[in-house]
């Protein structure tokens, strides 16, 4: 245990945490140079592509004779629940700010997370090789938030690896030996600690012996192994082909192998108290042993479980349908495969009767959406039509009976509706202190309210509350256009409140197409009608007959557009000027067309149901 270290690296996206832990391996010489490649941790295509961090990374590193064991975090929002796992498996976290950008909306989330968790933050200032860096005023940013002295704050560049053994320096000397209060017993403390006001509090020293149990930060399902676990063993030991227990899902199942990472999976005897490692299981599904779940022996289990376990629900909802209905199958087969590595997947059959048969898929955030989908169809070269995210609304009938609905169109009628409730966030936006104006007319516009306007140094942190679905489509995008790029937004979810919110349905030639209906507050409802039925003129092709595109409210008409009809001149043969013949040639030609009206169908392109995502 002494010559144990397990810390993480927590930055906002793009930061260079993924940089750092490439050169803190090559300089441990965990991974051979030939071997070595940028984003080393990053494992999925995608991740280096976008330049982010997916999926939680471990990695077991040796330096100046201690184990040092590292964690790579997401630094998306959409993630949090992932990053709060990860920092209950640690003692220490290295806090990455970038010279070129300072403290951004994530970096203060993740600072907030390690500080409820009692965490020793190391802060470090990335990037100081560019011309554009500026350290000093990074610096005092960083002595704003957490109050540590000047020459606590290392500054390392990631790609060329300057003062990165000092990162590890300052893990092994400021870092408290043994798990901390989080695991339900007092820790023990040796090494040398900083005094700095960075440093998490001394704890006492463990007493008695205490059952097996380990935290699992990670999981993911591997096609020819089953679900392989990381975890962190607090109390006990792990052996291997020993019985295991997931004490909030209730499974069991086997130790098949128990190892640690290096990054590649290099298989022990065992798991020892403080280690961090993996555990092949039999298991089929991570749903049965879920990211902050506690693993215990089934021989001896532990009778409490570690804290801060919950089950992570989506809010963010689309149906993904397949261009052609042959790929329907395959499409729910890639679910399914994806469903078995991401616990928080969530889907349901669904269907449409333009779109035809389909998924309704939950999401922890657009990023996550955004990930599934270019997943979808890189992996299992699908052709997809995604329609309008939405988020849940929960919906009190007269009866007091409360019914959480997923989409506009499952919405009950509205004689039997009491209130209609919509999710809310709690946002945070860091920016420069001269665009503040323009942000606060941004969040008025949707529907939001600012709460408080504080400052680090040059810039400024708003503080507000809006609705959720109001902030699915384009917030991030305006948020960028108002603010130049400058802008970094986080958010969390702050409960439900009812309001005045109406069904908005569109009716393309008279029929009525639940896919494009959308749920909007009624101040908003008349905009959001003209705005939709604009585009559906421009998206949807002209028929040989009059099409009308109108958005109603229940059975009130609040906007509408026509898309006037192909007219071929049938007066074109008649060469005298008889005005009978060609009036009668005319009423024929509109007897016709009204007859195709009434039969007629509609070719409506993709493109129909994915208006809503770009709005002007």
């Amino acid at each position: 245990m002494d010559k144990i270290r397990n810390f993480c690296i927590i930055a906002h996206i793009d930061h260079g945490k993924s940089t750092i832990a490439d050169r803190m391996m090559e300089l441990t010489g965990t991974v051979e140079k030939r071997e070595m490649k940028d984003q080393l941790l990053d494992s999925m295509e995608l991740e280096r592509e976008k330049g982010i961090t997916i999926k939680l990374t471990p990695v077991t590193m040796h330096w100046k004779g201690y184990t040092l064991n590292l964690i790579d975090t997401p630094g998306h929002v959409d993630f949090s629940y992932e990053v709060s796992r990860s920092l209950q498996a640690v003692e220490t976290a290295v806090l990455v700010v970038d010279a070129t950008q300072g403290i951004q909306a994530q970096t203060l989330a993740n600072v907030y997370l390690a500080l409820e968790q009692d965490l020793t933050i190391i802060p470090v200032i990335n990037k100081v090789d560019l011309p554009a860096a500026d350290v000093e005023g990074v610096a005092k940013q960083i002595i704003n938030l957490l109050g540590c002295r000047r020459e606590d704050i290392i500054e390392t560049s990631g790609k060329t690896g300057y003062n990165v053994d000092k990162i590890l320096d300052a893990v092994i000397e400021t870092a408290p030996i043994g798990f901390r209060a989080a695991s339900g017993r007092p820790v023990a403390t040796g090494g040398r600690r900083s005094s700095s006001p960075c440093q998490a509090p001394d704890s006492l020293k463990p007493t008695g012996a205490v059952s097996t149990r380990a935290l699992i930060f990670d999981s993911y399902f591997d096609d020819y192994r089953g679900v392989v676990l990381y975890v962190r063993v607090v109390d006990g030991e792990i052996l291997k082909n020993s019985e295991i227990l997931m004490m909030a899902a209730g499974t069991k199942g086997l130790a098949l192998e128990v190892g640690i990472l290096t990054p590649k999976m290099s298989p022990r005897d065992k798991l020892s108290e403080g280690e961090i490692g993996y555990i092949v299981t039999n298991l089929k599904t991570t749903r049965e042993a879920k990211v902050g779940d506690t693993v215990t022996l089934v021989k001896a289990p532990a009778e409490n479980a570690l804290p801060g376990y919950k089950n992570v629900l989506p809010f963010v909802y689309a149906g993904f349908f397949p261009v052609s209905n042959d790929q329907y199958k395959e499409l729910k087969e890639a679910i399914e495969k994806l469903a078995l590595s991401d616990s928080a997947l969530r889907y349901e059959p669904e269907n449409s009767p333009v779109l035809g048969f389909g998924l309704r898929i939950g999401f922890l955030g657009l990023l996550h959406m955004d990930i599934i989908k270019e997943r979808l169809e890189r992996e299992f070269n699908l052709d997809l039509i995604v329609t309008n995210p939405s988020t849940n609304y929960e919906v009190v009938m007269n009866n007091g009976e409360v019914r959480e609905i997923k989409s506009a169109a499952d919405l009950p009628d509205a004689s039997e509706i009491k209130e209609i409730r919509e999710p809310w966030v709690k946002g945070e936006i860091i920016l420069p202190k001269s665009m503040i104006g323009n942000v606060l007319n941004l969040i008025n516009e949707k529907r939001g309210h600012q709460t408080n306007v504080s400052y680090i140094e040059d810039r400024a942190v708003i503080d507000f509350e809006a609705p959720m679905a109001n902030l699915l489509t384009d917030f991030y995008d305006q948020l960028k256009s108002a603010t130049s790029g400058y802008a970094s937004f986080n958010y969390e979810l702050a409960g439900y409140r009812a309001d005045d919110l109406v069904r908005v349905d569109f009716l393309v030639g008279g029929h009525k197409m639940d896919a494009l209906s959308v749920m909007a507050h009624r101040s908003e409802a008349d905009g959001i009608g003209r705005e939709v039925t604009k585009k559906l003129k421009e998206v949807i092709p002209r028929q040989n007959w009059e099409v009308a595109l109108q958005a109603a409210i229940g059975a009130r008409v609040i906007a509408r557009e026509t898309i006037g009809a192909y007219r071929k001149d049938v007066t074109v043969k008649i060469h005298t000027g008889d005005r009978d013949r060609k009036a009668k040639l005319l009423e024929k030609q509109k007897r016709g067309k009204a007859r195709m009206k009434r039969f007629g169908k509609i070719d409506i392109p993709s493109e129909a149901f994915t208006v809503m995502l770009k709005r002007d």
